[in-house]
């Protein structure tokens, strides 16, 4: 009688070492103590008052003693109980001194890995991971961690989000990139002060203190409504601040953006994660040739492509981050009965449909072109209200993956009807052809 085969044995995969942060980190969450006993005076100052009026300055000492102990204790209590670990198909972190959370990050999800380094953390030589993944709406992060080593992990992230496996993945490190354009800080400056949010909210707050206190003669009311005029004018000062040393690069693993002149932030375009492109043109900004590039992405809040640069090389950016989508050199313009809808304005409208890309034109004193390749389009809409049925126009929307919509306005009926039927086939097609979203792509194809 002939005894069965033993079964093979399951090989389960290697349980991945946990790590720690780095040991600064306690003086970033030692701060919570601190902040209930301010949130408590500030929400009851005449009772904070009260009780510290009758406190001596030896039980005031022993207090404040007391707070500094258990900030330091919450701070590294917090560290201490906080762990991360990459296997071989996801990030785990572990946190919670009471309540313990643990969030497991599948890699193949990853949309991108963004290094952050506020001006504390590059004077103690640390770095923040975010990380933006598919279908959340906050980035999870790890702060901090050492800048080699958050550049390290970064990168391992990225090669196993790839595919390469897990043994190699620390031998890929960081992907080479090649720069494809840099904003000087003149030029930055100068678009700044010819935008109208700037020298707005200047004049703003130069004026309207003033004529407040021929008025009034109240010193209050003059400080009410200077002080957030005030914040509103010094707006462009922190843009300049984060948009300073702008430099997008090129990598396999998409689109590098570097800037910031106290916060350093190292963001990701991931790569066939852009829905849209938004090409906004300022009025004073057309004597120069210069424009702003937007991005729409899919569950990420990365925005800014390009704060301002010449008109050909922004474009020269784009066609890296849609290959193969040249941005249309001449739009139609709605018919001439349009204008009974929109007076004047309706000259602002346009609209451009290539074979790769539909382009639609908005806005006459700030002109805003979006760029919404085929592939990307979820839907489309016609509507017409009862002026425009009158009128024989319509507008076509184009829905997005990313939550967006791009509007055609005042275009033809009849040719808006084909526009309609003709754009779903064309999504259609892109989607069937398009290229599948990959990291690093050119290193693993």
């Amino acid at each position: 009688m002939s005894t069965p085969a033993p079964e093979p044995a399951i090989s389960r995969p290697h349980e991945a070492a946990e790590r720690r942060l780095h040991p600064v980190t306690p003086l970033r969450r030692a701060w919570a103590p601190v902040t209930v006993v301010v949130g408590w005076a500030v929400h009851d100052p005449g009772q904070a008052q009260k009780q510290l009026t009758k406190l001596t300055a030896t039980t005031l000492l022993a207090g404040l003693a007391a707070l500094v102990l258990a900030a330091a204790l919450y701070g590294f209590l917090t560290w201490w109980f906080t762990h991360f670990a990459v296997t071989e198909t996801e990030l785990r972190i572990r946190t919670g001194l009471l309540f313990r959370r643990t969030a497991h990050i599948r890699l193949d999800r990853l949309q991108a890995v963004d290094v952050t380094r506020p001006l504390l953390a590059r004077i103690a030589g640390v770095a923040k991971l975010k990380l933006d993944v598919i279908g959340t709406a906050k980035k999870d992060e790890l702060a901090y961690l050492g800048e080699a080593e958050a550049r390290r992990l970064r990168a391992e992230l990225l090669a196993r989000a790839a595919g390469f496996a897990p043994e190699t993945a620390h031998e890929v490190g960081e992907a080479p990139a090649r720069t494809l354009l840099h904003v000087p800080p003149r030029m930055l400056a100068v678009s700044l002060l010819l935008t109208g949010a700037t020298w707005g909210p200047l004049a703003a707050a130069l004026v309207v203190p003033t004529v407040l206190w021929f008025v009034t003669h109240s010193l209050w009311t003059v400080f009410a409504v200077g002080v957030p005029l005030a914040g509103a004018a010094t707006r462009s000062a922190g843009r300049f601040a984060t948009s300073y040393d702008w430099t997008v690069g090129e990598s396999p693993d998409g689109l590098r953006i570097d800037h910031g002149l106290l916060d350093r932030a190292h963001e990701t375009v991931p790569p066939g994660r852009v829905q849209a492109v938004r090409i906004v043109e300022p009025l004073l900004w057309r004597r120069h040739g210069w424009v702003h590039v937007r991005l729409d992405v899919a569950g990420s809040s990365n925005s800014v492509l390009v704060p301002v640069a010449p008109r050909e090389a922004a474009e020269a950016v784009i066609a890296r981050v849609l290959p193969g989508v040249t941005v249309p050199s001449s739009l139609s313009r709605p018919p001439r009965r349009a204008g009974w809808c929109v007076p004047f304005w309706w000259r602002g409208h346009g609209l451009a449909v290539t074979d790769t890309v539909f382009a639609a034109r908005r806005g006459l004193l700030r002109r805003s072109l979006s760029l919404v390749p085929h592939a990307k389009v979820q839907s489309v809409r016609l509507t017409r209200g009862p002026w425009e049925r009158l009128l024989r126009v319509a507008d076509i929307h184009v829905d997005t993956g990313a939550n967006k919509t791009v509007t055609a306005r005042l275009r033809d009926a009849e040719e808006a009807q084909a526009l309609l039927y003709a754009q779903a086939d064309r999504s259609r097609t892109g989607r069937r052809d398009a290229r599948p979203d990959r990291w690093m792509a050119s290193f693993i194809l």
